[in-house]
């Protein structure tokens, strides 16, 4: 039996009574459900989500799934391909947890080389270019030590680590460094603000609990994505620790009667609100002044940053907060120290030479009025992609005019929030058009069988609401 035919033989009838229903009864109800739901039938649903994503090499993965535990091993090639890994497989629906297993091939560079690099693309990102981080790297594992003031810092530094090629591992012994206590009551009423403007995350069942400066959420969430989320959302200013233990992952929590308050109309006034709070905790954006203003669910950003990744980073946070529809992102780019066009288009050279995906290509860079200009051919629109974020987030570049040449275009580039929000959003590429136009082989039928077999096995659509005919 293929995946298509155990969707439709697994998807779960609809048995409920229209009255309002306990959530004792729900939860019965899951774990019945839950049971058609075999560990094999997740472990190929994620399978088949690795196979078809192009940041990884799904053919070198392994999976196994005891209890909805999903078990990553095998290799990746580098190490953001095996943290993408992890995150596909936290958007199938009866994954509760990833264990990620996978291990980064060595590309034999030297453990000086790999460091330097690692320095280098620290100090040439605007975000991170100031911090002091002391950084060590032995067979391939990088270590990062010093201090910094939030826990977002902390991750933005690891990222920056994780995408210099021939990086195994991170060592993320960074520091944080806050500026003054908090009562335990004004921490836990920010987390649960966050939460509830977190588009991303249904909150209506979490509990939110702090004790000396620790963060206990507790509850559940409908997915695995859902959680890490969460967490994410409970470091704010002074939170030294997390402990999401409790906070359980299960299907019947995407209820829609547990999401009604969530999304129930907010002024424009709130809405703007929330998103000058949550840019408040970017650290690509906090020390800026951005303006944001909100008409009907419009969203304009407004003001000065002074690299183009910034710019980005702020539509990507207005457009995950609940009650926003649509984001105009009118902000100017004015780099802070001036740069020569050469000395820019030198610096995206090296950025795309570290880079693990894109440094195998011949990628030509010229740089005029600190517009960079990227001219050759990449195998995919993923590797597109990634070379426009590269370059974006260089010092000078106040724009990407990105003419690479697609040489696979069978694959269309997608975008998943639960996956991609640290990575890019689709927003930001003045190239992209969706859907991008391709032939296709299938029948009617088969493609209302992939549409309907990708709805089911996503946590985040209950599929038995949606009707699809194809013709």
């Amino acid at each position: 039996m293929d995946s298509r035919a155990r969707a439709r033989a697994l998807r779960p009838q609809t048995i409920l009574p229209t009255i309002i229903l306990t959530i004792a009864l729900l939860m019965a109800l899951s774990v019945q459900a839950q049971d058609e739901m075999t560990d094999a039938d997740i472990t190929l649903a994620v399978m088949d989500a690795l196979t078809y994503d192009p940041g990884v090499s799904g053919y070198l993965v392994d999976v196994e799934t005891d209890n909805g535990i999903v078990t990553l091993s095998g290799s990746a090639t580098n190490l953001l391909a095996k943290r993408r890994a992890a995150r596909l497989a936290e958007t199938i629906k009866g994954v509760r947890s990833v264990v990620n297993n996978i291990t980064v091939k060595s590309l034999d560079r030297p453990d000086m080389e790999v460091r330097d690099d690692v320095v280098d693309a620290l100090a040439a990102n605007p975000a991170t270019d100031t911090w002091e981080i002391e950084v060590t790297a032995s067979d391939g594992v990088v270590e990062l030590n010093g201090v910094v003031n939030s826990w977002y810092e902390k991750q933005l530094a690891a990222k920056v680590t994780r995408s210099v090629r021939g990086v195994m591992e991170v060592d993320n012994e960074l520091g944080l460094d806050y500026e003054e206590d908090r009562p335990a009551a004004e921490i836990a009423a920010e987390v649960r603000e966050k939460l509830r403007w977190d588009e991303l995350v249904d909150d209506a069942l979490i509990t939110v609990e702090v004790d000396d400066n620790e963060v206990t959420l507790s509850g559940t969430v409908g997915s695995a994505a859902e959680k890490r989320y969460a967490i994410s959302d409970a470091w704010v200013d002074n939170v030294e620790a997390v402990d999401a233990e409790d906070l359980e992952v299960a299907d019947w929590a995407r209820d829609e009667r547990f999401r009604t308050d969530k999304y129930v109309p907010k002024s424009d006034e709130e809405v703007a609100g929330a998103i000058r709070d949550a840019l408040f905790y970017d650290p690509r954006v906090a020390s800026f002044d951005v303006e944001v203003s909100v008409n009907n669910g419009v969203v304009t950003l407004s003001g000065v940053v002074d690299n183009l990744k910034a710019k980005r980073a702020a539509s990507q946070v207005a457009s995950n907060t609940v009650g926003v529809w649509t984001v105009k992102n009118q902000m100017s780019v004015r780099p802070a120290e001036p740069m020569t066009d050469a000395m820019v288009a030198a610096d995206v050279r090296q950025a795309l030479l570290r880079d693990p995906y894109v440094n195998r290509y011949d990628i030509d860079v010229t740089v005029d009025n600190g517009i960079a200009y990227l001219n050759g051919d990449v195998d995919t629109f993923f590797e597109k992609a990634q070379a426009d974020d590269v370059a974006a987030q260089v010092n000078g570049v106040v724009a990407v005019e990105n003419n690479l040449d697609v040489q696979d275009e069978a694959e269309p580039l997608t975008f998943d929030p639960y996956v991609d929000y640290d990575w890019w959003y689709l927003g930001d590429y003045d190239w992209y058009t969706f859907p991008n136009a391709r032939y296709t082989v299938l029948s009617d039928w088969e493609i209302k069988e992939e549409i309907e077999d990708e709805f089911f096995w996503s946590p985040f659509v209950d599929s038995e609401e949606v009707t699809v005919s194809v013709d």
